[in-house]
Formats: C-alpha cells, sequence, structure tokens
C-alpha cells in the first residue's frame, strides 16, 4: 500500500504545493527592458555595455562578478529559501528574500568589484576614477522580479 497526497497532513499539503510553485518561478536580478536615464537610454543597453565592454571599453562584469565573488552567499541565501519553505512561509516570501539578497550582492559588487581603471579622459569628465559609478542611476536601478519559468 502506498503513501498518497492525501494520507497527508494539511502542513504536509501545503509544503508540497509551495515546493510545485518554487518549481515554476525564478528570480530574475538585473536591469528591466523599460528602465532608462533621463535622455532615455536604456538601463540594461548601458548595464550590458559596461558587463561586457565595447570597441573602446574594457569589460567591468559587475554581474559575473557578483555570482563568483559571493558563491557561499548566494548558496546560503538558497538554503534559507528552502528553510523558509519547510518553515510555512510562501515561495513569494522566501523568493523575495532572495531577490532583496542577489539585488544587494550586485550593487555592492558594482560598488566594491575589482575593475579596468577608468581612461584618464573618462576620470575628467566624470570627476571620478571610480569604474561603473558616475550618477549612481545604475546602481540604484539594479532590481528583482519574480517570474515563472521560461515566461
Amino acid at each position: 500500500m502506498g503513501f498518497g497526497l492525501s494520507d497527508m497532513t494539511p502542513e504536509g499539503r501545503r509544503y508540497f504545493a509551495e515546493l510545485q510553485k518554487l518549481s515554476e518561478l525564478e528570480v530574475q536580478v538585473g536591469f528591466q527592458g523599460d528602465q532608462t536615464t533621463e535622455d532615455g537610454t536604456s538601463l540594461a543597453e548601458i548595464a550590458a555595455y559596461n558587463e561586457l565592454g565595447s570597441s573602446d571599453t574594457p569589460a567591468r562584469p559587475f554581474m559575473k562578478q557578483s555570482f563568483e565573488n559571493h558563491e557561499e552567499e548566494l548558496r546560503a541565501a538558497c538554503e534559507r529559501v528552502n528553510a523558509a519553505i519547510a518553515s510555512g512561509s510562501s515561495v513569494e516570501q522566501a523568493l523575495n528574500a532572495l531577490g532583496v539578497t542577489v539585488k544587494g550582492i550586485v550593487q555592492g559588487e558594482i560598488i566594491d568589484g575589482d575593475f579596468a581603471e577608468n581612461a584618464p579622459s573618462t576620470i575628467k569628465k566624470k570627476k571620478s576614477e571610480r569604474p561603473l559609478i558616475d550618477t549612481g542611476t545604475m546602481r540604484q536601478s539594479v532590481n528583482y522580479v519574480i517570474k515563472r519559468r521560461g515566461g
């Protein structure tokens, strides 16, 4: 004789329902398509040029470094998602907490990451030696969304 969903406690059924939702959702951290600067330039485009570099600027891979430099912190945040769901939190609550954590990691990497230095002409224009930081708009615009997988 087998053990089925109908044999579970209400808490067990809730837990498995939340796990099913978790398998259908994902957290996407970065820049949303509709975010722009004051002059209408896409922040996602600016971020991509900074991440990958261009013909006249070096790559400053803040997204890649966010994941590479914070692997243990990210692993712990994912474990907290599982623990939160097991203790009664909803998937949405747990994924929001994960989104906030990863958003903070990316913002911190923009500030503290180890990147190619600005060219003297850029330093003169920005009046700052700090790569990736000019007005702070890009860093402040890092955000997350919870979406259906593949959607």
